[in-house]
């Protein structure tokens, strides 16, 4: 038994059930509302410390929190010795990935919340900021097909997400990505024509729409 608790715009969420498509793992899907005021028993119940999504649950025990999800799919469905992992084979790739996931997670994220959320001039500080973490990803990515390599991974599956919000930020913020990380952008389309990636993004339109609603913007 396999469930995957998640709210369909939670972009965290996304990363666990694009990494569960791609290595072909059944799975049922819980949805939470998260615009709900209260958490769902089931959340409570998995997730007493910090009441949140994503969680996967197997065998009945929850694995929580995305990064430490998609490590653990990596360890239980890629097999010892199979050339399709998720994170990099050698330990120095895995560190460098796991260093740029946080880099999203905690500076990305972040400077997200403070570009939708605040006005004037700090708006522009965080426009600027937003850009420029968007550009340092480009050169990690450089002129490689995915950040990994060939091979679509760990750190693609952990960004990809952030993309269903890229027209709302050119939106927000009055500026064109195809300009500014054009690199960036060619990647965000190679991702797309992935069969798992197509079935989990969401509608760029109704993510800008739903964030306005959190956010309180006009």
């Amino acid at each position: 038994m396999k469930d995957h608790v998640d709210f369909w715009a939670n972009g965290f969420g996304m990363r666990v059930r694009i990494a569960l498509r791609e290595l072909g793992v059944a799975f049922d899907y819980v949805e939470e509302d998260l615009r709900m005021g209260e958490r769902s028993d089931l959340v409570r119940r998995m997730n007493p410390v910090h009441r949140s999504v994503p969680i996967f649950i197997h065998r009945g025990r929850p694995v929580c929190g995305s990064l430490n999800i998609l490590d653990y799919i990596d360890e239980v469905w890629s097999a010892p010795g199979e050339t399709r992992r998720l994170l990099p084979g050698d330990p120095a790739g895995r560190a460098d990935a796991r260093f740029w996931a946080d880099f999203i997670d905690h500076k990305v994220f972040a400077t997200q919340t403070r570009f939708l959320k605040s006005k004037g001039g700090e708006k522009h500080v965080a426009k600027e900021e937003l850009v420029e973490q968007l550009k340092r990803l480009e050169e990690v990515l450089g002129d490689k097909e995915h950040f990994s390599g060939d091979e679509f991974g760990f750190l693609d599956m952990v960004l990809i997400p952030f993309s269903s919000m890229f027209r709302g930020y050119e939106q927000h913020g009055g500026f064109d990505l195809e300009v500014e990380c054009p690199k960036l952008m060619r990647w965000v389309k190679r991702c797309k024509e992935r069969e798992s990636v197509r079935a989990v993004l969401p509608d760029e339109t109704k993510m800008y729409e739903l964030h306005k609603e959190w956010y309180g913007i006009e």
